[in-house]
């Protein structure tokens, strides 16, 4: 899991990538990302990434009891 709250929307993409490296170096199925609810510029931030990180198979917001629009998870390719 990694936590983004409280970073700067232009400090998320360097972090998302070097922590979904590791993520599918160790052959995780899947991560969570937590970016916070606010006002959503850091999940945009993030689902921007996700979109040209090539380890990434899929990704959706979590469950409401599991964080909702405060939370990615991100589905790594095999």
């Amino acid at each position: 899991e990694l936590h983004l709250r409280g970073m700067r929307v232009h400090e998320i993409e360097d972090a998302v990538d070097r922590y979904l490296d590791s993520a599918a170096l160790a052959s995780l199925p899947w991560v969570r990302l937590v970016h916070g609810k606010g006002t959503g510029a850091l999940r945009s931030a993030v689902h921007d990434a996700l979109k040209r990180h090539p380890a990434v198979d899929r990704f959706e917001l979590a469950d409401v009891e599991h964080g909702g629009s405060g939370v990615t998870v991100v589905h790594l390719k095999e």
